[in-house]
Order: C-alpha cells, then structure tokens, then sequence
C-alpha cells in the first residue's frame, strides 16, 4: 500500500503531466473561442463534475474569514492567473511567459517561510538556480536574442505571484481539516464566480459547439481531468508535502509540454531543449531532496 507522501508525489506529478499537456488543448480551441470562453466552458464544466462526483452540501462554519479564504483562493488560481498569463501571451513572447512562470515555486517558498512559517533548505535555492536554466534552454531554443517586453513580462510574474498566493490560501484552508473534494469544489465555484465578472467586459460569449467532436474532447480534458481531477490531486500533494514541495513539481511544466507538441504536434526536440530537459529534472530533484548538496560537495573534496 502505497504511504501518504509517496501516493502525494505520485499526485503531484501526474498533476504536473496533465497541466503540462493543457497547453496543447488551449492551443486547439483558440481558434475558436477566446481565452475569457475557454476559462469560462472549463470551469464550469469542472464544477458540475464536482457535483456530481462528491453532492453533498459543506459548510465550513469558519465565518467569514474563512470564506475569504476560499474567495482568495478561487480568484488568485483561477481568475487572476488565467488572466495574466493570457493577457501577458498578448504583450510578450511564450517563451518569456513560459519562463516567468516557473518562478512560482520560487515565490511560493518566500511565501510559505512568511507566511505559514515553512523551512527552506538550501537546496531550495540550489534546484530553483538549475532547474530556471533548464527552463531558459527549453523556451528560448531557437531564439538568438532574448526580447524583453515590460508589460508583458510583469504580467507573466503577476501569474506566478497569483499562483503562489493559490498555494498559500489552498495550504491555509486545508490545514483546518476541511474535507478534500468538498473545500476543492467551494474553490472552483468561487474561481467561476469571478471568471463571470468579466463576462460583461466582453463583447459576446460564442456559444460551444456541440456537434464539434474536437470541441468534445478538448473542453472535457480541461474541465474534467485537468480541473476537477488535478485540482483535488494537487490541493491533496499541497495538504501532505506542503506548499514548497508539491509546488516545486511546476518546474517540469515547460518539460511535459515540449514532450506533448513533439508526440502530438510533430515539433522537433532539438539539443538544447534536450539539455534543458535533463537540467529542470535535475533541479526538481534537488529541490525535493533535503541537506545542503553544496555542503556535502565541498565535504567530499576536502576528504580528498
């Protein structure tokens, strides 16, 4: 039977594959649908799945500090960082984006230390250093000059610091002992309640297609596997490893989805992004690893 944190990591990871791949889908639909409508049919699809799967009523009786909690939570990893990182996509480069982002971990860390009062290890740091430059040779393969657009740029870290505060909101509720699929469902509700608030600022909502099977497909994969499954594995990886552990995972993001368009959309792997690959496994790796690697490296040459 498989321990708690090991069924986490396992958790964590699968998360991490499947969100990798949603890119792909997103891709597919934005053809016809705009980033707002995509986020919209998504969630609430993820919601009535949620119904469906766990019906029964919760109440938290936390008050209304506790439901700020969940309000924090819904509007910081759903709202605000579908709208950032969509809205930065529009100003700036994917590969500035895609790298930007990675920096969650980094600032979930300096928020779980402030915040809910977690250890970083140095190799924290260390794995974050290794795994970022993975992470630079993934997204800028093929890219001579690196560009930098500031409004773009700033509203990719705004995505990142969004699903940092996720983590630390998530981690704040789940801490008071809440049940798993109930409190996930209030997230994505509150997450749907204010994606709707930006449904007047758009001209006109196009309607899904429903004789499209390609439609079918992608909005299925998004709404029920990668939402309404992978934001109960992942809150489950958050509840048992903590936000510094489980979130460290998003390192491998840009890996799965260089894996996925070279399987699925015949994209080419070159050397770099190889190397790139090996790098940001390397320092996810070592920033699950506890001790100080740079310690015992300089113990093992000094008993030479």
């Amino acid at each position: 039977m498989l321990s708690p944190r090991l069924c986490a990591h396992l958790c964590a990871l699968g998360t991490t594959v499947v969100w990798g791949m949603t890119v792909i889908s997103t891709k597919v639909l934005l053809e016809d649908y705009t980033p707002l409508e995509i986020a919209l049919y998504r969630f609430i699809l993820a919601v009535a799945v949620m119904h469906v799967l766990w019906p029964r009523r919760f109440r938290h009786g936390g008050g209304w500090r506790t439901e700020l909690l969940f309000l924090g939570a819904g509007a910081s990893g759903i709202t605000l960082y579908f709208f950032c990182e969509n809205l930065a996509l529009t100003y700036t480069y994917a590969s500035n984006v895609s790298l930007i982002i990675c920096a969650a971990p980094f600032l979930t860390g300096l928020g779980a230390r402030l915040f809910l009062g977690e250890t970083l290890h140095a190799n924290f740091f260390t794995g974050f250093l290794v795994a970022m430059t993975g992470i630079f040779c993934i997204s800028f393969t093929g890219v001579t000059v690196l560009k930098l657009n500031p409004a773009g740029d700033l509203l990719a870290a705004g995505a990142a610091l969004c699903w940092a505060c996720y983590s630390i909101f998530t981690r704040r509720i789940f801490a008071r002992g809440y049940p798993m699929m109930e409190a996930t469902r209030r997230i994505l509700w509150w997450g749907l309640i204010t994606l709707a608030l930006a449904v007047p600022f758009q001209d006109s909502l196009t309607p899904p297609d429903v004789t499209s099977a390609t439609m079918w497909v992608n909005f299925l994969f998004l709404g029920v596997l990668a939402s309404s499954v992978c934001f109960v594995t992942w809150n489950y990886s958050l509840h048992i490893l903590g936000a510094v552990r489980s979130t460290a995972y998003i390192y491998l993001t840009p890996v799965v989805t260089v894996v996925a368009a070279c399987l699925i959309l015949d994209e080419r792997v070159t050397l770099l992004s190889g190397t790139g690959m090996v790098l940001t496994l390397a320092g996810l790796l070592l920033s699950e690893k506890r001790g100080n690697v740079l310690a015992f490296l300089k113990t093992r040459k000094g008993a030479r």
